[in-house]
């Protein structure tokens, strides 16, 4: 019983330190784009097109407007974070040159792949909830 206990305590501190044998969920952070969406811009389209495509930029520095980034990181599990950048430079108000890398991942398909650790989101309808629902006002 004592080893147990001395064994417990030992691993607590562990998992404060990072170190824990407990599943860590892939984590996606920035915009995620398919390849479509990126394969539809043009040179020549106006930052408003491109908004409308994109989505808001990540970053817009103060001293270059022409300049958009948008970054995306990915951890999957316990390795190590993959950062990707995609920059778009404009010259008077059109699109002139896309440069950089993204997450070519379907983001439909990460939605997928997260379900298979039940993991849900606000916008999904959950049917096991409306079954609980109904017999609780029955």
């Amino acid at each position: 019983m004592r080893l147990t206990w001395l064994a417990l305590f030992a691993l607590v501190p562990l998992t404060g330190c990072g170190w824990s044998p407990i599943y860590r969920v892939d984590t996606q952070q920035g915009n995620l784009f398919d390849k479509a969406t990126v394969e539809s811009l043009k040179e020549g389209m106006t930052k408003r097109q491109v908004l409308l495509v994109m989505g808001s930029p990540s970053v817009i520095s103060p001293f270059d407007q022409n300049r958009w980034d948008y970054v995306s990181t990915m951890r999957r599990g316990r390795n190590q974070m993959e950062t990707k950048d995609l920059t778009l430079h404009f010259k008077d108000d059109a699109l002139v040159k896309i440069e950089g890398d993204y997450f070519p991942e379907d983001p439909d398909q990460l939605v997928k792949d997260a379900r298979k650790y039940k993991r849900e989101y606000p916008d999904e309808k959950r049917p096991e909830d409306d079954k609980k629902k109904k017999r609780q006002g029955s």
